[in-house]
C-alpha cells in the first residue's frame, strides 16, 4: 500500500515507520539530556555546605556531571557518598523527576556516614526521596538488577581495593545497570612508573589498572576526561594522597606547600554496560 502526501510524494508504510522511529528516538534523547540550567541551579543553591562549595573549583561538578550525562529523569545510584558533596547536588537535581539511591558504606568512616545522614535530614525537603542501600564486603545489593541508568562513584575505588572487594563491587555495578547504562568513576591517579599496589594503600590507582578492572566486570570504556587532572601532584607524598588537600594529613608540616599543590591528580572514566 502507498500513501500520497500533499500530492507531491508517495510514501510506503516502511518509510512512515522509519520516520516514527526517528521521532521516538529524538523524544527518548530529550528525556536523557542533561538540563544544564537545573544542574547549575543545584550547584549554586545557597543551602549547600560552604566547605563543599569551596571545593567546586577543584572538583568541577557541573562539567563532571555533564560528562557523565546525568539527566533529571534518570535512575542514579551513587556509591559511598561520603559526607554528601555530590548528594547536595544530585538530590535536588533528581528529586522532581528522577530516582536517586545511595549505597552507604557498611564499615570504615562511620563519622562521614553520620554527617551524611545529618545533612539529608536537615535538608530533606530539597532532596526529595533518597533510597538507601548498603555496600561493603559481602554486601553488594546496591540496587535491583537492571534498574539503574547511571552508577557513579567518586574517589572510592582505592578503598574497595584495600578491602579486597573491588572486583565484586564493580560486578555489582554491572548487575545494577540497565543494558546500555553508564558507570562513571573518578579516582586518584597513580603513577605509571610504579607497579600498582593491589591494596592501593597510598590512595592512588593507576588509570590502566582501573580500566582493566572495569573491563573485567564487563564494561566498555567510552570516555575519559582530564577535568580534575593536576600535574603538580607527584604522588610520592609521606602520607599518601591524604597528604594533599582537603585532608592535609601532615597537619602543619609543609601546609602551605600542599595547599599550593591542591587536590590530587584525578582521572575520570565513563564506561557503558553493553546493550546486548
Amino acid at each position: 500500500m502507498l500513501t500520497r502526501l500533499h500530492n507531491r510524494a508517495w510514501v510506503t508504510p516502511a518509510l512512515i515507520i522509519n520516520a516514527l522511529s526517528m521521532l521516538a528516538g529524538c523524544c527518548a534523547s530529550s528525556r536523557t539530556h542533561v538540563d544544564h540550567a537545573k544542574l547549575a541551579a543545584a550547584i549554586a543553591d545557597p543551602a549547600r555546605t560552604p566547605a563543599f562549595v569551596a571545593r567546586d573549583p577543584a572538583r568541577h561538578p557541573l562539567e563532571e556531571l555533564t560528562f557523565f550525562g546525568v539527566a533529571p529523569s534518570m535512575t542514579v545510584v551513587e556509591l559511598w557518598p561520603g559526607g554528601g558533596y555530590w548528594t547536595e547536588i544530585l538530590g535536588p537535581y533528581l528529586a522532581p523527576k528522577g530516582h536517586y539511591t545511595v549505597a552507604l558504606q557498611t564499615m570504615g568512616d562511620v563519622e562521614d556516614t553520620a554527617k551524611w545522614h545529618e545533612r539529608v535530614t536537615a535538608q530533606g525537603a530539597r532532596f526529595g526521596t533518597i533510597n538507601e542501600t548498603k555496600l561493603g564486603a559481602g554486601e553488594y545489593d546496591i540496587a535491583p538488577p537492571g534498574s539503574a541508568d547511571l552508577v557513579l562513584t567518586f574517589r572510592n575505588l582505592h578503598n574497595w581495593m584495600k578491602g579486597g572487594y573491588a572486583e565484586q563491587t564493580l560486578a555489582a555495578c554491572f548487575t545494577a545497570l540497565k543494558p546500555g547504562g553508564i558507570f562513571g568513576i573518578e579516582e586518584h591517579r597513580g603513577s605509571n612508573d610504579t607497579p600498582q599496589d593491589k591494596q592501593a594503600k597510598s590512595g592512588y590507582v593507576r588509570q590502566d589498572y582501573a580500566i582493566a578492572l572495569a573491563e573485567k566486570a564487563g564494561f566498555k570504556l567510552i570516555g575519559q576526561s582530564e577535568l580534575n587532572a593536576n600535574p603538580k601532584d607527584t604522588k610520592n607524598w609521606p602520607g599518601g594522597v591524604w597528604t594533599l588537600p582537603p585532608t592535609l594529613s601532615q597537619k602543619e608540616v609543609d601546609r602551605d606547600k600542599y595547599l599550593a599543590i591542591g587536590e590530587a591528580d584525578n582521572f575520570i572514566l565513563k564506561f557503558q554496560k553493553p546493550a546486548n
